[in-house]
């Protein structure tokens, strides 16, 4: 039995507490959805549970890119944009192409900036370059064609922008999915479930006491490996299995904003701020994110939020490249921040390097944190070979080498789902083009499980907010099949009501009337 459609929690928890597994993952982010989509995939019985909801905390607080990384550039790290342009790359063409879309990207040059046309203009062509051209060749442009892909565009002192091609997804999304893909392979997982000790045998970590944050229940589960993966918190259950375990790592916050967007953009904006450091302003979901700050945290993970001051800094420098008109307090639908984890060490946060942290405990739990987006399947993967290889106690020979690439699922072009949602001959359940679009690229051909609740239930096929394109057959479906067990986990992370700044009192009252 697998967290398949339908399962009631108690016969999750049940399941949990009856069998003994493989591997235990801790954490439903990045990694964790990752490694456990690797495991099941390789044939192994794996568990993953969250004490939260999966993508809840950082993995959901992204930039939203799918990206090589320009700036990487800046440090000679060419080798790093050539590995993450290829799997960018395989995300958008074969694992992911119903969540993951192209961007064109412009770099403002303005006169006194801190690079000058000649160097972005090698850059960006370098940049393309190792990508193979395959979002065509990174170039200057003149301030005119800059201002036709984006007409919130600052004209004072700009000499031109820098192109280039990226792509960008909904993360919140990306990580449902994957949780899917993973329970479809095999896996058992459940989120909102609060580890509150770690199980040993002889001195070595065999498992987790944990506890239903919904009723309070309390279980447990077996496994012969457990894996770390709780971001933020890592060193706290590196703390459960030995109280005197250093720090691994340090947290640096990184806050957005989503704004109202006033006019089509074609293009994204990524500013240089100074020598080292840039802001993005991003067409996405009909709204415009802004962000992010670098700054170094130390507070409890769980309280992280978007300050006043983090507000001022965005909107700040935002409006190096942004007219002021693009960016109005009032236009502000939805601020949030997430944290970074980086390894610790001494220096400022924002010169940290970006790398995944491994270490191992005293009782063999591995614990791991760190990573992007961009490369988590790869990342994933690298983690899965360590756990398989594990001195003493491998998970088996050589089964990463066994794992095949297999796509998301939903997989389909969203141009050719939402024409079938909006020319459906049956006109109950054809949709208006907005809400197919919307469908498209948040389910690809999942979307039509959704046309299916409409035509048992045409009021499901109804907004949930007129200004939006969510529609109340999501709620539904996010219930049943996307372990959505709260109202948050509803409007923020299975819909994008939240981000839109229509997840009204009403709104969430009904919502959370469904979900009871």
């Amino acid at each position: 039995m697998t967290t398949a459609i339908g399962t009631d929690r108690a016969e999750v928890r049940h399941e949990l507490s009856r069998n003994a597994y493989d591997l235990l993952v801790i954490g439903g982010g990045i990694l964790g959805t990752s490694v456990t989509w690797m495991a099941a995939q390789a044939g192994l019985r794996v568990a993953m549970v969250d004490a939260g909801d999966f993508a809840g905390a950082t993995s959901s607080a992204s930039s939203k890119l799918v990206h090589g990384g320009l700036r990487y550039l800046q440090t000679g790290n060419v080798k790093l944009v050539a590995e993450n342009h290829r799997e960018r790359r395989a995300l958008a063409a074969d694992i992911a192409p119903h969540l993951v879309k192209p961007l064109t990207f412009l770099v403002p040059i303005y006169r006194g900036g801190p690079h000058g046309a000649a160097k972005l203009g090698a850059g960006v062509f370098l940049y393309s370059a190792l990508s193979v051209f395959g979002d065509g060749m990174g170039r200057v442009i003149t301030p005119h064609q800059a201002v036709a892909r984006v007409p919130a565009l600052r004209t004072e002192g700009l000499r031109g922008a820098a192109v280039y091609g990226d792509h960008q997804m909904n993360d919140s999304r990306v990580a449902v999915m994957t949780v899917r893909a993973a329970v479809d392979a095999g896996a058992i997982v459940l989120n909102h479930a609060e580890v509150v000790g770690l199980r040993k045998t002889s001195g070595s970590v065999t498992g987790a006491d944990l506890r239903d944050r919904l009723d309070g229940t309390e279980f447990g589960v077996s496994a012969r490996l457990v894996l770390n993966a709780t971001g933020p918190w890592v060193d706290h259950l590196r703390r459960m299995e030995d109280p005197d375990a250093a720090p691994s790592i340090r947290l640096s916050k990184g806050a957005h904003l989503v704004m109202r967007r006033h006019e089509p953009w074609k293009a994204a904006l990524t500013t240089p701020i100074d020598k080292y450091r840039v802001t993005f302003a991003i067409p996405w979901e009909d709204h415009l994110l802004l962000g992010t700050t670098d700054e170094a945290y130390e507070g409890d993970p769980g309280g992280v939020s978007a300050t006043e001051a983090d507000i001022t800094q965005i909107l700040d420098e935002a409006g190096h490249s942004v007219r002021d008109t693009q960016l109005r307090r009032e236009d502000i639908t939805y601020a949030f921040a997430g944290l970074r984890v980086l390894p610790g060490g001494p220096g400022e946060v924002a010169a940290a390097k970006r790398e995944t942290v491994l270490t191992r405990g005293s009782g063999g739990m591995l614990s791991v944190a760190g990573g992007k987006w961009t490369t988590y399947r790869h990342i994933g993967r690298h983690v899965f070979d360590m756990l398989a290889h594990l001195p003493g106690r491998p998970l088996g020979d050589d089964l990463a080498d066994i794992l095949p690439v297999v796509p998301l699922p939903g997989l389909a072009s969203p141009d050719a789902v939402a024409m079938r949602l909006w020319t459906d001959r049956d006109p109950g359940t054809r949709m208006d083009p907005l809400v197919a679009r919307h469908l498209a690229t948040h389910y690809g051909t999942i979307a039509f499980e959704l046309a299916r609740l409409i035509r048992e239930d045409p009021a499901l096929g109804e907004r949930i907010h007129p200004d939006g394109p969510d529609i109340w057959a999501q709620a539904v479906y996010a219930r049943d099949h996307e372990w959505a067990a709260t109202v948050d986990d509803v409007v923020r992370r299975r819909t994008t009501l939240t981000v839109r700044g229509l997840d009204t009192p009403e709104i969430r009252g009904r919502i959370a009337g469904l979900l009871t």
